[in-house]
């Protein structure tokens, strides 16, 4: 199954040399799949909450992968055993918002303070707001991208939940204003123009005060 040009890139963002990867809200598993086909860690988890999903998966992964190392879990993102298991841990939470990433990013970081967990997010909207929630944790970043897929723009960040001062979080973003190609010039302005747009209406429509929402990208220089 060829992926999105979305898991691709988060897909890409996956280098270091893991003990675990938990690939949670996986629906049907096909970004786990392709980490356990290049063997990116020494077990890869599947994490999804819904029973039949879990189940369909596990079948499909017992036929395809019966020599790889790899488990299911059926449970909520919030609840990942990683005490269980010894050695370095990447958590990937795509496909849901901004708002719910947050909860688990906190549910998870409050169960295991001590722990080292880089943790690599890609949410389908509330950016800053995730943006912001991973500065009061005082997390550091690692790497971040910003990809056009199928006409929706996607932010994926890699954080650590070690702090390091040389590593601060944007609550705009930074690497993904600079672009290396024409191509991806025009995805960033694109971007950023929607990105305006979007908090200039909420403005405008007395929903909320969000102005200082749009006086930070408008201080966004691109390059």
């Amino acid at each position: 199954m060829k992926l999105s040009k979305r898991l691709q890139q988060i897909e890409h963002m996956v280098t270091a040399d893991y003990s675990h990867i938990w690939d949670c809200c996986c629906d049907h598993g096909f970004l786990g799949a392709a980490l356990l086909s290049r063997q990116a860690a020494n077990t890869v988890h599947f994490v999804d909450i819904v029973p039949q999903l879990m189940a369909e998966l596990n079948s499909k992964l017992c036929q395809h992968y019966p020599n790889s190392r790899w488990q299911t879990h059926c449970l909520d993102a919030a609840s990942l055993p990683l005490a269980d298991y010894e050695g370095t841990h990447l958590v990937i939470i795509a496909g849901v918002g901004g708002d719910l990433i947050i909860q688990f990013v906190k549910a998870i970081y409050q169960q295991y303070p001590r722990l080292n967990i880089e943790f690599l997010l890609c949410p389908v909207y509330h950016h800053f707001a995730l943006r912001r929630s991973l500065i009061e944790l005082e997390f550091s970043l690692q790497h971040e991208a910003l990809v056009e897929d199928n006409q929706r723009f996607y932010e994926i960040i890699l954080v650590s939940s070690a702090a390091d001062i040389t590593r601060k979080i944007s609550e705009v973003g930074d690497k993904i204003w600079h672009a290396k190609s024409v191509q991806q010039a025009e995805i960033t302005a694109n971007y950023l123009d929607n990105t305006l747009n979007h908090y200039q209406r909420i403005q405008q429509g007395n929903n909320a005060n969000v102005q200082h929402i749009i006086d930070a990208y408008r201080s966004v220089k691109l390059s």
